[in-house]
């Protein structure tokens, strides 16, 4: 009996390989972060990860090193512009190259709109959007445009796509700056488009995580029942999205906001 399965092709798993390339991941310790350097890792890439605590930067290393992966843990305050510069320094110094940007970390503040204090929403705007655009700025003139490539992902939220239910604690900082980022992923898309990088962004539903216990622990029911697949997003749904993007298989995909909400966005 013929089979109708169409043979594996090693041309079509290069597109996916990252081997030999430097992914650096921004709140990659735990959560999404850690989950998106897994998938890197698992394909080739050498994460480095960085975070502000040690002691969670080493247990990801240790976690990653379980999968036969070798990573590279940096600490680092990414809410402090000149932060920047010495990361992005190191990483080339010891590392020599960054193919991959992952701009990953972010805060919240939970409150009514009318009781954010100057100092709150500034705390948010700082990690959320002016770090990406400072590290973003500061790995592409030393590491992407010199030799005209190299991807970045950033991760959004469906939160910048959309307001929240009037039920849910307010989180208008978070919202903003998350739609700011959608906005920021175009026009480095655009601009640094001819110069062969890519740039896109994820925008994850509720998936469980730090940030998002409070949230949860509140309304998951409910968020659960307006998801169209029925669940919260898992410690494998952000993997292969993550994946596309970073590699040659996106190579023809930029500005792109790809939810991965379980339809949540759609309805």
């Amino acid at each position: 009996m013929s089979s109708l399965a169409a043979p594996k092709t090693d041309a079509l798993h290069r597109l996916f390989d990252l081997s030999g390339q430097v992914a650096l991941i921004t709140g990659g310790s735990r959560g999404l972060g850690l989950q998106i350097a897994e998938a890197l890792g698992e394909f080739g890439a050498h994460p480095v990860l960085v975070a502000r605590k040690p002691e969670e930067l080493e247990a990801a290393v240790a976690h990653l090193a379980g999968q036969g992966i070798t990573a590279t843990a940096i600490p680092a305050d990414l809410s402090r512009q000149e932060a920047m510069a010495p990361l992005v320094e190191k990483v080339m110094a010891d590392l020599g190259r960054i193919d991959v940007l992952v701009n990953n970390a972010g805060t919240t503040w939970g409150a009514p709109a009318q009781d954010h204090t100057p100092e709150q929403w500034a705390k948010v705007v700082d990690l959320n959007l002016n770090a990406v655009f400072f590290l973003t700025q500061a790995v592409a003139r030393a590491a992407m445009l010199p030799l005209k490539r190299g991807r970045i992902v950033n991760v959004a939220s469906i939160a910048g796509l959309q307001g929240h239910h009037p039920r849910m604690m307010g989180t208008v900082a978070y919202g903003t700056t998350k739609g700011a980022l959608v906005n920021l992923t175009r026009v480095l898309a655009a601009e640094w488009g001819p110069c062969g990088i890519t740039v896109n962004a994820l925008a994850p539903g509720f998936f469980p995580s730090k940030m998002t216990r409070g949230t949860l622990a509140k309304h998951e029911a409910d968020l659960v029942a307006g998801t169209p697949l029925g669940k919260l997003g898992n410690d494998q749904d952000l993997k292969g999205a993550a994946l596309l993007l970073a590699t040659a298989a996106g190579g023809h995909i930029t500005g792109q906001i790809l939810a991965v909400d379980g339809g949540v966005s759609v309805i």
